[in-house]
């Protein structure tokens, strides 16, 4: 497989509306740790990831970098402004990412800030698959079948679970594909999407291939979730 350079955007942006915390939960302390402490741990530990950048909310930017280097991310080369959403927060960091990194083959990795227990070997699959078939997109076969419900109440419709994939993050791709998703997504008049792999399926970029995920890489957001985070962190140590 060739070598590649390779780069983490991790996406920070959000302000925890669920958790009903005082502080956004990407920068809740657990277990005398913040969240995305964890998670920027994750990249920098890894032999393949060569830069980390973060989208944060502007007020927090002062907070992370010391954060940051008290936790010994010497990855870590640009801190971006969030937007007023995930889908703006992304296009800021690519945008950014299209402007600052010099390898025109860059390949990028777009995760969740809250999802701090990424493994090694999801990252390392990230990018073999994106260096092999274009993409990865991380992904859990369903165990269970999906009720279609236009109203949040009442189902009119089902999914089998045959054929379902939960996606997780990150979305993986070359950087010159991200940078003209956003362009297309501006020509097009796209101004939200759920995620990055959700705006590459609107815009006609498929397949779209998987990276097998992981259970333990879920998404923080709600006060439950917590536990969970720390009885799986604690298996970590």
């Amino acid at each position: 497989m060739k070598q590649s350079y390779n780069v983490a955007l991790i996406l920070a942006g959000g302000i925890g509306e669920r958790m009903h915390a005082v502080v956004p939960k990407q920068f809740m302390e657990i277990d005398g740790e913040m969240v995305l402490l964890h998670t920027l741990k994750a990249f920098q530990k890894h032999p393949l990831i060569h830069e980390i950048y973060l989208v944060c909310m502007p007020e927090w930017e002062h907070f992370v970098r010391t954060e940051a280097k008290k936790g010994g991310i010497e990855k870590l080369c640009g801190v971006i402004p969030a937007g007023e959403s995930s889908f703006v927060s992304a296009t800021n960091g690519i945008d950014y990412l299209g402007k600052t990194i010099k390898e025109p083959d860059a390949i990028v990795l777009v995760h969740d800030g809250v999802r701090p227990l990424i493994t090694q070997d999801i990252i390392s699959r990230n990018i073999a698959v994106c260096l092999t078939h274009g993409n990865a997109i991380t992904a859990l076969q369903s165990h269970e079948a999906y009720l279609v419900t236009p109203d949040g109440y009442a189902a009119d419709g089902f999914r089998p679970r045959e054929g379902l994939m939960r996606a997780q993050t990150p979305h993986t791709f070359p950087l010159s594909t991200l940078t003209r998703m956003i362009k297309l997504a501006e020509e097009q008049d796209i101004k939200e999407s759920q995620s990055v792999f959700t705006l590459a399926g609107e815009l006609g970029i498929m397949p779209l291939h998987i990276a097998q995920g992981d259970l333990r890489n879920f998404k923080i957001t709600e006060q439950s979730d917590i536990l969970i985070y720390r009885a799986l962190k604690a298996l970590e140590e």
